[in-house]
């Protein structure tokens, strides 16, 4: 008996350091590799956000940039029924890819992997490394009765705005799972809403449920029902089912938990949460989110502009924003000195009144903290622009594109072509320093793409190199898109004239 106790006792001993370390080596083994080379599959697997939909989720690297990301695979156990839907199934993913918005976990790209028998599609989705808001909350219930409302503030506006962008879209995205497991809070307080296609492939592939496995419609938890909206599976999902949910979102922020009965939570519970807000503003907002009837439901875009969430006012924040779209404010601490050089006598502000003293504004009456702090918030994206611009569509390509990566092997043992690239670049930067012997110059670009990917390409200039042929070769690399080679010899020209390089 003392033998069997210290046999257990020896089972249950902590895994020492080498072993743990054994472990992470076996996790990151890659098992794949996309046809183009670029991302590779890791045997850990990943669970970001409820989706029923996708049983198959690992962790992966995007060797290009450096950083990890999420490979989802999506099974088909009939080939039949796959290329019979085929097209519709192209279009859903390009669509897809085109959503862009800083909220919104990113959709990178996705391949067909084609059997004799079986087909998969195989995507490629941004990585949110720190949890959920429901992990969140139940960390910060330990220590606090109730959320700030500072943070509660910027956490619903960051939702809206990335609801709105949805919604305004043509046609319109709708959510449809927007729970507390599927919106996450990163370290600077940045909220990204994931599963955003969890309700285009569990409504809309057109595949019988005994042939789509991963794609059969799950029962809800108990503990998600109360964020679905009464009308739900009864009338059409419209818009006013994620404004719903989002009400319930927002309510739980604000009270940290809602008290359940067991595991579900009822009516009663919600009204009694309801009732335990303290600020009037507050419970009408979330009142009018949580309404009954779906017609009373306000749009993402309106509740932006209620008067509880209405706090920074628009040209202020469009002043941030072209502060931080100069083309010197490339590193974090170019942010930092650029504030520091401000003048606190200086005037920023003034309004004429005719027959009054002119009232003016000076930055000795803004704290310096609170700018940098507010500056810092809008270059990490908690209060993007598009929250105040009119409502107005965003359109989805309607054609059919062919699939970014549609070749048959998921792994080639040779080396692929040259990848092109498709993306625009928004902001180009660039550094010249002369070489020692002072015969050569070295280039370094600093490059921002439209999907907030960042590159970073030096290289030494030879003599007989011209500002079209570096563009040349960057395009032909896959550096930058056809459409930017001009642009990128032109302002690699300007930028050699200010420094006074010449390479003849």
């Amino acid at each position: 008996m003392a033998l069997h106790v210290g046999s257990a006792l020896t089972d249950l001993k902590p895994k020492s350091d080498r072993e743990k370390e054994e472990e992470s080596e076996d996790d990151s083994e890659v098992l794949e590799e996309s046809p183009c080379g670029r991302w590779h599959k890791r045997k850990e697997q990943v669970n970001q956000g409820n989706m029923p939909g996708i049983e198959s989720t690992y962790l992966a690297m995007d060797t290009e940039e450096g950083v990890e990301v999420v490979w989802n695979e999506l099974q088909f156990s009939d080939k039949k029924i796959f290329k019979a839907h085929e097209d519709k199934i192209k279009n859903m993913f390009q669509n897809l890819m085109v959503v862009d918005h800083p909220n919104v976990v990113k959709f990178h790209k996705y391949w067909l992997d084609v059997k004799e028998t079986s087909a998969r599609v195989v995507f490629i989705t941004e990585y949110v490394s720190s949890g959920s808001l429901r992990q969140f909350l139940k960390k910060t219930k330990k220590n606090r009765k109730t959320m700030n409302s500072r943070a509660w503030k910027r956490w619903c506006t960051q939702i809206l705005s990335a609801l709105s962008y949805l919604h305004c879209c043509e046609p319109p995205i709708i959510h449809g799972n927007l729970t507390n497991d599927t919106i996450f809070i990163q370290h600077n307080g940045l909220i990204k809403i994931g599963s955003v296609w969890h309700r285009v492939f569990a409504h809309e592939l057109p595949v019988p449920d005994d042939l789509r496995t991963p794609l059969k419609v799950q029962r809800e938890e108990h503990r998600t029902l109360h964020f679905f909206p009464p009308e739900y599976g009864y009338l059409e999902d419209g818009t006013a089912v994620d404004i719903y949910s989002f009400g319930m979102c927002a309510l739980e922020m604000a009270v940290l938990e809602i008290q359940s009965n067991g595991e579900k939570v009822s009516e009663e519970n919600i009204i009694r949460a309801v009732f335990s807000l303290e600020d009037p503003n507050m419970k009408e907002f979330i009142e009018q989110c949580i309404s009954v009837a779906p017609e009373k439901r306000p749009s993402a875009h309106d509740l932006l502009f209620h008067r509880v969430l209405f706090e920074v006012h628009s040209l202020k924040l469009l002043a941030a924003h072209c502060f931080l779209n100069t083309p010197y404010i490339v590193q974090d601490t170019l942010l930092e000195e650029k504030t520091k050089r401000i003048d606190h006598q200086g005037v920023f502000a003034s309004v004429p009144r005719k027959g009054h003293t002119l009232i003016s504004w000076r930055y000795s009456q803004v704290s310096t903290m609170e700018l940098d702090k507010f500056l810092e918030d809008v270059r990490n994206g908690i209060y993007p622009l598009m929250n105040f611009t009119a409502s107005r569509p965003h359109m989805l390509p309607r054609g059919l594109s062919q699939s970014q990566e549609d070749l048959p092997a998921a792994k080639t043992p040779t080396p692929e072509p040259m990848e092109v690239e498709t993306r625009k670049v928004v902001q180009m930067n660039c550094s010249l320093e002369c070489k020692e012997d002072k015969a050569r110059w070295h280039l370094t670009l600093y490059l921002k793409l439209e999907d907030k990917m960042h590159r970073h390409l030096s290289c030494d200039l030879l003599p007989n190199e011209s500002c079209d042929t570096l563009a040349s070769e960057l395009v032909q690399y896959g550096f930058i898109s056809q459409e930017d080679g001009p642009r990128m010899a032109l302002f690699l020209e300007e930028a050699f004239h200010k420094q006074g390089v010449s390479l003849h």
